[in-house]
């Protein structure tokens, strides 16, 4: 076992007797087969219920005129959080926008996940490694104002 997350001075708090919280979450299988699905930070906690980003980002790439897609929770009044949909639409794409996407994943996804807003973007920031940088994300939209929706 190890004492120290690397490069972290104090990581204590990501280990408890034995284990050591990496943050994944992840689902086992009928057959014990183990499957990560998402990291606890880039859970979207909703009215007390969660909502996977990965599984939402994938059901939003689905749609034939987004590039890519990044969901990462926003601060809601009423909800704790709610998803905000970061869309890089695909170079001629039509309008790609809160009205196309909703409408997309109705039937593909619980309709509590359906974002809130979509913000259509340039380009998601990456990783050095070239995963989705949520945190740049997150920074960019923390003061974000959700529209007013009837």
């Amino acid at each position: 076992m190890i004492r120290q997350y690397y490069g972290e001075e104090d990581s204590s708090s990501r280990f408890d007797g034995s284990w050591f919280r990496t943050g994944d979450v992840a689902c086992i299988d009928e057959r014990g087969q183990v499957r990560l699905v998402d990291r606890t930070k880039d859970m979207v906690k909703s009215g007390g219920e969660w909502i996977s980003s990965v599984d939402l980002e994938n059901a939003i790439m689905g749609h034939p005129e987004v590039a890519e897609a990044a969901v990462v929770a926003i601060a809601h009044p009423k909800w704790t959080e709610r998803p905000l949909a970061c869309v890089v639409p695909k170079p001629g794409a039509g309008t790609v926008n809160r009205e196309s996407i909703r409408s997309y994943l109705k039937g593909k996804v619980a309709d509590w996940w359906l974002p809130d807003d979509v913000a259509v973007i340039d380009v998601i920031p990456k990783t050095s490694v070239g995963k989705f940088d949520k945190k740049v994300l997150r920074d960019r939209f923390k003061d974000y104002s959700w529209p007013e929706v009837s």
